[in-house]
């Protein structure tokens, strides 16, 4: 590899690194913004409350990465949710199934609406976004039909059959709650950053993403690779209903619509792109927690419910707009002005300069950097310049422009 291509690779490599900086900076920005604004933010109850509120929000937004990996989108992850949790705990508290079997009912149900979704998008050709808003509905419907419109209680802290609720948050008897959800949630995204990184599946269904009629000319099955992102997401769709269950009990019908847009919006400020072929969990998890520090955060400021839902709105746009800017980013051609080209030669010079101090022996290494310090100011304020020349250039040809215009308006 020669310097051109280093320094080509180096370039790349720090607009890679601040783009996936962004999440973090941001969340930490958050968070700090509450803590000192916020009233009683920065305490350890209010660090539970937001792992609590993160955990059923955090498995569904892992598994609609998968789905938007894929090109598409899953809006019927929250009401599924809902509705096969609604249904899990009235089959224990109506039809006195045991705890252990309820909660595997959970699973089956949403992974049930997750292969439809699968079907209807991968077998069936419907656009993914007509195809899971119809299954929202559906399931929005099913889950009133078999509650018959009344909600469902899990058993409390503490009674007969509530051990599952201490798999997401452990209390002492000295009453310190320790959210050991938050590894369970973990663990999760960690299973997943495998299989979407190291295994066939996500090399798959990053290439579906990326140009689904490529990968199909090239051998993969896009219909099965496209289903099982669904049955991936329906699947955690349900763990996340059980981690609602535990943390809340009661789960009430026509409840889990726009939850949806909380995973979706953190999967999108995590960096999965919308329209297909890139994605991280980890990332995904970062915007997850963005979106738990704002519903917990807002309230400590006193802001009413009505101002929570305007500034996640605010998020969901902000986060599509960034996307829309990461997309453009990345497919836009870039001319290279005279300025720029002379900087990009210069860079080339230096990097090898670097070498060559590196190489040299030690007595000819304080000549060299004294070399280098000189050629670093003079490439600095030379490029100054021709920036400075090509604006007045620019803003000269600007004001002939406007000229010309406004001679040919004259003439009509």
């Amino acid at each position: 590899m020669d310097t051109t291509e280093r320094v080509e690779l180096k370039e790349r490599g720090r607009s890679v690194n601040m783009s996936k900086l962004l999440a973090p900076l941001s969340l930490v920005i958050v968070y700090a913004f509450f803590a000192i604004f916020g009233r009683n933010f920065f305490s350890y109850t209010n660090l539970v409350n937001i792992l609590d509120s993160s955990y059923y929000i955090g498995f569904i937004a892992i598994g609609v990465t998968f789905v938007i990996i894929t090109g598409g989108i899953d809006l019927s992850c929250g009401t599924i949710m809902m509705a096969s949790t609604i249904i899990g705990g009235t089959a224990y508290k109506t039809w006195g199934w045991p705890m252990w079997l309820s909660l595997i009912l959970i699973l089956f149900i949403s992974t049930a609406f997750g292969l439809f979704n699968g079907v209807l998008v991968s077998r069936l050709s419907l656009p993914p976004f007509i195809a899971t808003l119809g299954t929202m509905m559906i399931s929005l419907g099913i889950g009133s039909i078999v509650s018959n419109v009344r909600s469902a209680t899990f058993p409390a802290r503490g009674a007969p059959d509530s051990w599952f609720k201490s798999i997401f948050k452990y209390v002492t008897p000295k009453n310190f709650a320790i959210p050991t959800g938050a590894i369970v949630l973990f663990g999760t995204a960690f299973i997943a950053f495998l299989i979407l990184t190291r295994t066939k599946m996500g090399r798959y269904i990053f290439a579906v993403g990326s140009n689904k009629e490529a990968a199909r000319l090239s051998g993969v099955n896009v219909a099965k690779w496209e289903m099982i992102a669904y049955i991936v997401s329906g699947f955690l769709a349900g763990v996340g209903g059980i981690g609602f269950a535990a943390v809340y009990t009661t789960v009430m019908p026509n409840q889990g619509q726009g939850f949806e847009l909380y995973a979706i919006a953190g999967a999108v400020i995590g960096g999965t792109s919308l329209s297909g072929g890139a994605g991280s969990v980890l990332g995904t998890m970062i915007g997850v927690y963005i979106m738990s520090v704002l519903r917990t955060g807002l309230p400590s400021m006193n802001l009413q419910s009505q101002y929570q839902t305007f500034f996640t709105g605010v998020v969901v746009l902000g986060a599509v707009l960034l996307d829309i800017y990461r997309n453009k980013r990345a497919t836009e051609v870039r001319i290279l002005t005279p300025s720029d080209e002379y900087r990009n030669a210069m860079q080339i010079e230096i990097a090898t300069l670097r070498e060559q101090i590196t190489l040299a022996p030690k007595q000819e290494k304080g000549h060299l950097r004294a070399q280098l310090r000189t050629l670093r100011f003079e490439v600095l304020h030379k490029y100054r310049a021709m920036r400075q020349e090509e604006r007045e250039q620019a803003n000269a040809l600007k004001r002939q422009e406007k000229e010309f215009e406004k001679r040919d308006n004259d003439r009509l």
